[in-house]
């Protein structure tokens, strides 16, 4: 055989292997177009511990899947997470597309490596793909245009505008000469709880006995009203204790009620009994507290004697 016979022999075993690694992937058959992967980071120049987000394309065969790693390894990068989209056809084949998010603690030029990917097709047919490295550039705050790190600087000074501040001035003298005024006029005019309410035109009981007959007939618990029924109940006895004993009942909370039936010689028992009956009352009314429709007209009825037993009392 002549050489150059051999020589083109040769070549053609070439061309049959090159053509042979084109059809085969790196671990078996790569269907349809070859893959390649993108690498492409939304900045190039981040402050230090800055997130920094790489978006990556993978094209591949529509049969093949990308094998996407469950942590990577990046040098002076560290990875933040991995968003990981959807294929879609592209073309003869298709696109898988991720975001990977990292950041970076040290300063300066630093370049994210080459990293691989790999490609299966749930077999024994696999393929491997290699993204370019990545050179970003890691800065700081806090420098001048020198480069040097700044001097630490005091406090701003608050710049102040008197005129601004003038209205407030008049507001707090305003506040000042109503307190005085008040003050004045509180030591010029009789105390109210010590002047007691104006003496009632009708026998406080004969009132109370008609409001709470009145109450009785109303159809406030056939209705429901059980909230109302004791705000009623309560005012009728807070009246009658006004009328006859000459405080201000209707406008205390129950304890005040209490104390100043206390400061005006009431008995203690009957003392006790207005302020169960009170506090009876208040449950229902600030408590939310629902009893039955019998429990209601018990309510009534103690208020009832509550009045009749203090009618006859010597007033102190």
């Amino acid at each position: 055989m002549s050489r150059g016979a051999g020589d083109g022999t040769r070549r053609a075993a070439i061309v049959s292997l090159l053509l042979a690694c084109g059809a085969f992937g790196a671990g078996g058959e790569l269907r349809g177009q070859s893959p390649r992967v993108t690498i492409e980071p939304d900045t190039t120049e981040i402050h230090v511990g800055d997130p920094l987000a790489l978006r990556l394309s993978v094209e591949h065969p529509a049969d093949l899947a990308v094998r996407w790693p469950d942590s990577l390894s990046l040098g002076p990068f560290e990875t933040l997470a991995l968003e990981v989209s959807q294929s879609e056809a592209s073309g003869d084949g298709a696109r898988t597309a991720a975001v990977l998010h990292v950041t970076a603690f040290e300063l300066g030029e630093l370049e994210i490596p080459s990293f691989t990917l790999e490609l299966t097709d749930g077999g024994d047919g696999t393929a491997t793909v290699s993204t370019d490295p990545v050179v970003i550039g890691v800065t700081t705050v806090g420098l001048d245009e020198s480069g040097d790190i700044r001097d630490v600087k005091g406090p701003r000074a608050i710049a102040r505008n008197w005129l601004l501040l003038w209205p407030w001035f008049l507001l707090a003298l305003t506040l000042g000469a109503l307190g005085y005024w008040w003050g004045r006029r509180r030591r010029r005019t009789p105390d109210r709880a010590d002047s007691g309410p104006p003496a009632p035109d009708r026998p406080p009981h004969e009132v109370a006995i008609e409001a709470l007959d009145r109450l009785e007939a109303s159809p406030l618990l056939e209705r429901g009203e059980i909230k109302l029924y004791h705000v009623e109940v309560s005012r009728i006895i807070r009246a009658y204790v006004e009328g006859r004993y000459r405080i201000w009942a209707l406008e205390m909370v129950t304890p005040d009620v209490i104390s100043s039936l206390g400061h005006a010689g009431v008995d203690p028992g009957i003392r006790t009994a207005f302020e169960r009956f009170l506090d009876a009352c208040d449950l229902v009314k600030f408590a939310k507290s629902r009893p039955a429709e019998a429990a209601c007209r018990s309510t009534l009825a103690d208020a009832r004697t509550l009045v009749e037993r203090t009618t006859g009392a010597a007033v102190p």
